[in-house]
């Protein structure tokens, strides 16, 4: 079998409850270098070809591999070429609206769920910066960085987020489709918004937004930078002004910092792990969010949803820090309903055990489970 036919085919995972089968090549290369991988629902293989694990979603296009429905259980999928162009119809979406907005679907993995068997807050968050970098290289601006452009390279520029808020009406489960949109828009003189919905595939409705916001900062002196006219000459033929959060619905307000006589529960000595770094040398900013939820009490977890959380970036944190979780939990004072089962708001800190500087402030909204 050729390398890069392998390398196309191993690229794309399985997906429980499904028997898909089988891929199958000539074992010639043609002009064309076309290949077909044939798939049977009911556990069937190729003419003659090798059986193996292939994702299914009920006809559908699943994280970037389009997959036709026939008439009886089989389905097939046909990728024309092969090597890199045979790679990226498996990992990447689509632009849509006339390449304003870049379109992304995936399935949710069994290792992305949490005990109640629903994507996690931070599975979410990582599916809305994969799919915002996939965006970056489909457009054609993605350089050597991690999702900066050309010019941005040229000057050692990176982009950093400073602030996001995600709003979450439905945690997806095991083995669901969800589609993601996402554009870009400006924001104030130097810096970007990115937005995000996230869609149930097969229904087509909304369960989950996010907004944030993004600036410029030197990859070596890691001070920040204005955004040079070479690179908003780069971006700004993609920005659609559509904002998916409105700045009326409160989010923007200023966090309350926590301290250790307001603060209800503390947790020391989180130290982050090389895992834990990105390609920018520093923490990866969905990293925060399960440090945040080391200090929320168990019966919290237990018994809320994460409906909301809005996260306020103030520092860099590296790998030889050591950091300290706060938290603080109110109840949602709603005229007429019993504070016990009333919904919980909470606030959180993020700072280094040493000098107490702080690193994220975040905001949170919780529901009772059953509720959501």
């Amino acid at each position: 079998m050729m390398p890069e036919l392998a390398a196309a085919m191993s690229s794309v995972g399985s997906w429980p409850g499904t028997t898909v089968a089988a891929a199958e090549y000539a074992g010639k290369q043609r002009e064309g270098r076309r290949f077909c991988v044939r798939a049977n629902a009911a556990g069937g293989g190729c003419d003659g070809g090798v059986r193996m694990e292939r994702p299914t979603a009920n006809g559908r296009k699943v994280n970037g591999a389009v997959v036709r429905r026939r008439e009886a259980v089989s389905s097939s999928l046909e990728v024309e070429g092969a090597g890199e162009e045979a790679l990226n119809a498996f990992k990447l979406g689509k632009f849509v609206e006339e390449r304003f907005v870049y379109r992304q679907t995936f399935v949710i993995r069994s290792y992305e769920i949490g005990p109640d068997k629903t994507a996690t807050m931070e599975t979410l968050m990582n599916l809305l910066q994969e799919t915002a970098l996939n965006h970056v290289m489909s457009s054609g601006l993605a350089s050597d960085g991690f999702g900066a452009t050309h010019e941005m390279s040229l000057r050692k520029l990176i982009w950093v987020v400073t602030w996001v808020n995600i709003q979450v009406v439905k945690y997806s489960r095991w083995g669901d489709v969800v589609e993601i949109d996402t554009w870009v828009a400006a924001s104030g003189k130097n810096g970007m918004r990115r937005d995000w919905i996230i869609r149930d595939y097969n229904r087509k409705k909304i369960i989950a937004r996010a907004t944030s916001n993004w600036v410029i900062m030197h990859r070596e002196t890691r001070k920040l930078s204005k955004i040079p006219e070479q690179v908003r000459e780069e971006v700004m033929p993609f920005y659609l002004d559509r904002r998916v959060i409105l700045e009326s619905d409160g989010e923007r307000l200023s966090i309350d910092k926590l301290n250790d006589e307001t603060a209800e529960n503390i947790i020391s000595g989180l130290a982050p792990r090389w895992n834990d770094m990105d390609v920018n040398q520093h923490v990866n900013n969905v990293k925060y969010i399960g440090w945040i939820l080391e200090s929320v009490p168990m019966e919290v977890l237990e018994d809320y949803h994460l409906t909301s959380i809005t996260l306020e970036y103030r520092r860099e944190c590296r790998q030889s820090h050591l950091l300290e979780s706060l938290t603080s939990m109110k109840p949602t004072i709603v005229e007429g309903v019993d504070s016990g089962n009333a919904d919980l708001r909470s606030t959180h800190l993020l700072r280094l055990q040493e000098n107490k500087l702080e690193i994220v402030r975040a905001r949170a909204q919780w529901c009772i489970k059953g509720q959501a």
